[in-house]
């Protein structure tokens, strides 16, 4: 792992962070809430599946937009009780910019105020940083993945996969990796990812997932969605038409999930 652990950034138009380590922008350059909506949340069925205790995992925790996506879903659902968030994440943003990147979205700025103020006070924390709010125990476990998840003593009942794209952080997307996605998450649970590519859903599929390709958000014709069986593998890879291992719109750029500084130890990253 770098001894160097935080986000290397530049601004587009001021509003949008893009990792100058992987050459990825952080969000959608279309609307990264509404893409977080379609991909995590619908590609989840959450709020739906949301019940007391429910706890979401992910890997890349960015900007902080995805846990505050599915914060404003649970307090909409009026699910009792706080909702469980554990990210990943190799290179944490500082709060100062984690706050003027979610400023390009007001209804999730509007709430992350105490999250932001949580965050700063643990800036340079390394380890696992865990921030509690009245509906929220948000988890950050900062460090590569590939070592962290492993080491993890729990499962999720969703999974949340938004590192930086496969082309470009391609250690995150690992059948390692997925792997360990597959080992931590409960029978019946799922994952969700904007990227289409062949090898991350045969991965998957190996580890433990049952696979469909459906339709992406705005350019992106195609994501990945998948629900954890009760077996350790359900056997045939994906061969489906098309699988040349990318989707047909490029994953190079994510056009419009919260990839933050992806959770793995990469040479790359946004």
């Amino acid at each position: 792992m770098t001894t160097d652990q935080t986000a290397r950034l530049e601004w587009r138009d001021g509003a949008i962070p893009i990792s100058t380590r992987f050459d990825d922008p952080y969000f959608s350059l279309e609307n990264g809430l509404e893409e977080t909506r379609h991909t995590f949340l619908g590609g989840n069925e959450l709020p739906t599946r949301f019940a007391p205790g429910f706890h979401i995992a992910e890997l890349g925790f960015g900007t902080g937009l995805n846990a505050l996506a599915s914060l404003l879903a649970w307090r909409a659902s009026g699910t009792t009780g706080p909702l469980r968030f554990t990210s990943f994440e190799a290179f944490p943003m500082a709060a100062c910019d984690m706050d003027q990147a979610l400023a390009a979205f007001p209804e999730a700025h509007a709430i992350a105020a105490p999250m932001i103020a949580a965050w700063g006070s643990l800036d340079k924390t390394p380890g696992t940083r865990v921030m509690e709010l009245p509906d929220l125990i948000l988890t950050v476990v900062i460090g590569d993945a590939q070592q962290t998840l492993p080491a993890w003593e729990q499962q999720a009942d969703a999974w949340y996969l938004d590192g930086f794209s496969p082309a470009k952080n391609p250690e995150l997307w690992n059948p390692e990796l997925m792997a360990a996605v597959g080992t931590h998450t409960r029978s019946g649970g799922s994952c969700a990812t904007y990227t289409a590519a062949g090898h991350v859903r045969r991965s998957l599929q190996a580890a433990g997932f049952d696979v469909q390709r459906v339709p992406g958000f705005g350019r992106k014709r195609h994501m990945t969605v998948g629900v954890r069986t009760a077996t350790t593998d359900t056997g045939t890879p994906d061969t489906s038409p098309n699988d040349t291992g990318t989707d047909s719109t490029s994953d190079t750029a994510k056009t419009g999930s919260d990839t933050g500084p992806s959770a793995t130890n990469r040479t790359p990253q946004p």
